[in-house]
């Protein structure tokens, strides 16, 4: 069993940064991969980035592409999203999530079997 909380979100201008973290407990996630999602007011939750457990290999929606990283520190059983040129589509509660089995999981909402209880990220104009 895995669990994990999230941190880091708040209200940020248009064109601003945050760092959202990630922390796990319960076991090692060091061989699974692990991801963020978000999930706007009325929206579906959707894909936002995800990393393998090495960190070699990333994957991000194409609108935070070039705007978002992930990123993980594996002794801290930590995973990172770095926000920057934040819009108002940004908006939203980001879940981070993590992969049951080894083996890349890639941006399919199905592959992630441990999510937490998400960080409120609002971006205003």
């Amino acid at each position: 069993q895995v669990e994990l909380v999230e941190s880091g979100g708040g209200l940020v201008q248009a064109g601003g940064s945050l760092r959202l973290s990630c922390e796990a407990s319960g076991r090692s996630v060091n061989t699974l991969s692990m991801g963020w999602f978000r999930q706007a007011p009325g929206k579906e939750r959707e894909f936002v980035a995800t990393i393998s457990w090495s960190g070699h290999t990333t994957w991000y929606v194409d609108s935070v592409r070039g705007r978002f990283t992930i990123s993980r520190d594996n002794a801290k059983n930590m995973v990172y999203l770095q926000m920057s040129s934040l819009k108002p589509e940004d908006t939203a509660k980001y879940y981070c999530a993590c992969a049951a089995r080894t083996g890349w999981a890639g941006p399919d909402f199905g592959q992630y079997d441990y999510w937490g209880q998400g960080t409120q990220v609002t971006v205003s104009s």
